[in-house]
């Protein structure tokens, strides 16, 4: 059986000479330790929450009244609003009395980590006779008439159906759910598996929110510690940049599931233990084996489930966490080769902290200290998304953010790229044309590529991967009708030098000196960017990808020698054909490049195209101190051209 293989471990209880009492089990296995928290942990934990009060992570009691009160007045207009449908399709009086209607909140309001300032996830719940058209009707007009709402704007046609909103200051999402019942009762347990006789898909899945964060609150031993555990690792994975579920790392209720288990296993520890633990625990993980907090269950509602014996494709899944509620879910489908490489190496460097910090070696701010991704690669590429108008802008963005993860894919899966990492955070970028309205947000890619022997001469062709990429997203944006004319995607090889152009100076902690060695780009209507060149003097960051590829997944920095609990290994992934490409687009040219004829000009596009000088010798290749670059090129070809997005190494 695929779930169920399982390995026996012993219980340890260190630190206690007594007889354990016997406690409640939680999770699949048996706890690792039952030890009691010590002296030294109780230190340890005041100590972490003296740490992370700076960061905001903790919220003001008159904040978290604010919130209860907004809430409060949501689900008054809830009511309101269904018992004003209820008489509109003639209801009897009886029933309209009593009809209910209820806002829940799911993530991490609900598991009760959010931090100053954090948008809050709601479900409204309706009864049987409204409908969603309804819902992004008359309620969406109801909310309008509010004078607390602002920034109110629907998404019908997402995965899953929302209404965002700001309300009195915080940011809403507000889900969808009708439920096959005449009346809405207050006690409603959204965890019953039988509400979901009935339901459309699109209501399963805004119920599953809900459902699974009731149920990772029912899993854990010690919701306090569970919840000061989760605020760490939280900031943690946002400091390290490793906190977005939409690039693929992972998202909010992936940590939470992952603090969870790690809770089930040390069902008696307190936060500073814990801490430390879930970085032994899932630097020491055999993935793809499935992180579960409870054994999956069949409901016969013939719902899909992820189950790697049933589904070839849950198979190629690369860090499977499961979501514990029915229909059970991979909440991790979006990880890659890349960003699975990233937070293994992340997990190892998190426990090698910690051991330091239970040493007395270390302070916990060092856990929380943000490394520089701008100075860890040698070599970056650029995106950028532009849109003429705010409104158009957030849109736009919204969509090529959800699909970077296709050109990583692409990117990882060019034979000579080990690694590439997607910064999770976006910036402003440079306008191309300072006299136009415009809005530019920037993504930075670091890549990894492969050390090759025995040859001096290597071009990187990354023409297809950024095709692939620009088509795909132009594609769905004109069928979902979205698009807009002006709307613009442009990427460029960059090199870690050249950064300092586009980036705002805050970003770039590390200050480097820089030449003048001009070179000039501009777009296509001839509106200039600077991207001064310097010659490279500067040692190579080193990056985890070596570490990654040649050390076992088990952690050579742990103090501990503690046997991880795993299930049956699954099949490696093996990648799908590539598909045809159409078009590549970007929107920057060199000025001092012969410009290659063109029959319209209105068409030309261009691709980045990159010289790097290696001058070590072959025998020395793995060195990257006694790498030497030269000057990037960005070409400009047209359509009409063969286009070529060559990174080439001598």
């Amino acid at each position: 059986s695929f779930f169920f293989t399982l390995q026996i471990h012993p219980v340890t209880t260190q630190g206690s000479q007594q007889t354990q009492q016997p406690q409640k089990h939680y999770g699949i296995t048996s706890p690792i330790s039952l030890a009691a928290p010590k002296e030294i942990d109780c230190v340890l934990t005041q100590k972490l929450i003296e740490t992370l009060k700076p960061f905001g992570v903790f919220e003001e009691e008159e904040e978290l009244q604010r919130r209860i009160l907004i809430l409060g007045k949501l689900n008054n207009l809830v009511k309101e609003w269904i018992r004003e449908i209820s008489e509109l399709k003639n209801l009897p009086q009886s029933v309209i009395e009593n009809v209910g209607g209820k806002i829940f909140t799911f993530g991490s309001y609900r598991l009760g980590v959010h931090t100053k300032g954090a948008d809050i996830d709601a479900l409204c719940v309706a009864p049987r006779h409204v409908d969603r058209s309804d819902f992004f009707t008359s309620f969406y007009e109801k909310l309008k008439l509010q004078e607390e709402v602002k920034d109110l704007r629907a998404v019908e046609e997402a995965f899953v159906p929302v209404i965002k909103l700001c309300f009195d200051g915080i940011e809403i999402d507000i889900l969808f759910a009708r439920l096959a019942l005449q009346t809405i009762p207050e006690d409603l347990d959204l965890r019953d598996d039988s509400l979901l006789k009935n339901l459309d898909i699109r209501c399963i899945r805004s119920l599953n929110g809900c459902r699974v964060t009731d149920e990772i609150l029912h899993l854990v031993p010690n919701i306090d510690n569970f919840r000061l555990t989760l605020r760490a690792i939280k900031l943690w994975a946002k400091r390290h940049n490793i906190y977005s579920n939409i690039l693929g790392f992972l998202g909010g209720v992936s940590w939470a599931m992952l603090v969870a288990r790690t809770c089930q296993l040390y069902p008696n520890a307190i936060a500073s233990t814990l801490v430390h633990k879930f970085f032994l625990v899932f630097s020491k993980w055999e993935w793809p084996n499935p992180v579960l907090l409870k054994q999956p269950e069949e409901c016969n509602l013939n719902l899909p489930v992820w189950d790697p014996r049933v589904n070839p494709s849950d198979r190629y899944h690369l860090m499977p966490i499961i979501t514990p509620a029915y229909p059970q879910q991979n909440s991790t489908y979006n990880v890659s080769v890349s960003t699975r490489m990233v937070m293994v190496e992340e997990f190892k460097q998190g426990l090698a902290i910690t051991d330091e910090i239970l040493l007395s070696k270390a302070e916990w701010s060092k856990l929380f200290e943000a490394p520089n991704f701008f100075q860890k690669y040698k070599h970056y590429i650029v995106l950028l998304a532009s849109a003429p108008t705010e409104k158009q802008r957030l849109e736009w963005v919204g969509l090529v953010e959800s699909k970077i993860r296709i050109l990583v894919g692409s990117l990882e899966k060019n034979e000579f790229i080990t690694l590439a990492h997607v910064n999770p955070q976006s910036f402003p970028a440079p306008k191309e044309n300072p006299e136009k309205e415009e809005f530019r947000t920037m993504w930075v890619i670091g890549l990894v590529f492969k050390k090759t022997e025995n040859s001096e001469n290597l071009s990187v062709d990354l023409t297809y991967d950024i095709q692939s990429f620009t088509d795909t997203v132009y594609r769905q944006a004109i069928n979902s009708k979205m698009f807009e004319m002006d709307m613009k995607i442009a990427a460029m090889h960059v090199k870690r030098k050249q950064l300092h152009q586009l980036l705002p100076s805050h970003v770039l902690q590390k200050k480097k000196k820089h030449s003048t060695e001009g070179v000039r780009l501009t777009t296509l209507n001839d509106n200039s960017l600077d991207l001064s060149m310097d010659s490279d003097n500067s040692t190579s960051v080193p990056s985890p990808t070596s570490a990654m590829k040649t050390s076992p997944l088990n952690s050579s920095g742990s103090s501990s020698s503690e046997s991880i609990p795993q299930t049956a290994t699954q099949p490696a992934i093996s990648p799908p054909p590539k598909p045809t490409i159409t078009r590549v687009v970007s929107s920057t040219r060199l000025v001092n490049q012969p410009q290659r004829p063109s029959g319209n000009s209105a068409t030309k596009i261009t691709c980045p195209v990159a010289g790097v000088k290696r001058t070590s010798s072959p025998h020395k290749e793995e060195s990257p101190k006694k790498i030497k670059t030269e000057e990037v090129l960005l070409c400009c070809l047209s359509v009409s051209v063969l286009l070529s997005n060559i990174i080439t190494i001598w």
